[in-house]
């Protein structure tokens, strides 16, 4: 079955507005025409109305980083994803590393997060992903399914017809170092196997796993050639213009 790619970049922490106006008018018409793959920004919050004032008209799409399981009350600094869907967001990141590592984020977290993006109408980007202790102790199979099934519980297939799936191994997130194409073709693999589990075949099928992991234009080709490898969350080489459009033109 042919899927069609996702290219997303993930800004972190980086760029203040202007700065993200600028970047978007010397990347916009890098990729002017790129239809073969879908092509994703989520910028910081604080960036999102300047991205998507130059995205409008535009083959580029917006997303958040995150977003909270509430609709609204009092949860100083959360963002929900009923603000998401009127900022005109369309995706949103659930699950990052950084989040588990740095935030308290948990399987059961991304789960209720999942739930609330998928009833908003938002596109989510689910990261999974073993650590460097996990790979070396050869439980990344454990780790995948757990994570998978867990933030996969209690969603139909109809609600999470949105959704894509991102494998990134912790310890390739900003070391330099990248799974090789058949490692990360093998973790897709089992990801899709999970989601075959919990949503059905025809669902597994259709659903879309990014790679992502030190991604940057000198691998992009050879792991984005890759069967079940269905796109890229990229980080730190998507903060120029320059190496993002050459990763989206892979």
């Amino acid at each position: 079955m042919s899927r069609k790619k996702i290219i997303a970049a993930n800004w972190k922490m980086y760029k203040t507005p202007e700065q993200s106006r600028q970047f978007m008018d010397e990347f916009v018409p890098l990729v002017a025409g790129h239809t073969r793959d879908e092509i994703v920004i989520c910028p910081p919050f604080v960036d999102i109305a300047a991205v998507v004032e130059k995205a409008r008209g535009t083959n580029v799409e917006v997303g958040g980083q995150n977003l909270y399981w509430e609709k609204e009350g009092a949860f100083t600094a959360e963002v929900s994803g009923e603000m998401l869907v009127g900022a005109e967001c369309k995706w949103v990141i659930i699950g990052h590393s950084e989040r588990r590592q740095y935030f308290g984020e948990t399987d059961d977290t991304v789960n209720r997060r999942l739930k609330v993006a998928a009833e908003a109408g938002l596109s989510p980007i689910v990261c999974v992903g073993e650590v460097k202790e996990e790979r070396e102790a050869g439980v990344t199979g454990d780790v995948l399914r757990r994570q998978c099934s867990r933030a996969f519980a209690g969603i139909s297939a109809r609600k999470a017809a949105k959704m894509a799936v991102a494998y990134e191994p912790v310890w390739a997130i900003g070391t330099g170092l990248t799974a090789t194409p058949e490692m990360a073709n093998e973790a897709h693999q089992l990801i899709r196997q999970e989601a075959a589990n919990v949503f059905g075949e025809e669902f597994a099928q259709q659903l879309r796993i990014l790679y992502g992991g030190s991604v940057k234009p000198e691998n992009a080709n050879q792991l984005l050639s890759q069967e079940e490898i269905d796109g890229a969350l990229v980080g730190g080489a998507s903060l120029k213009a320059d190496s993002f459009s050459k990763i989206v033109k892979w």
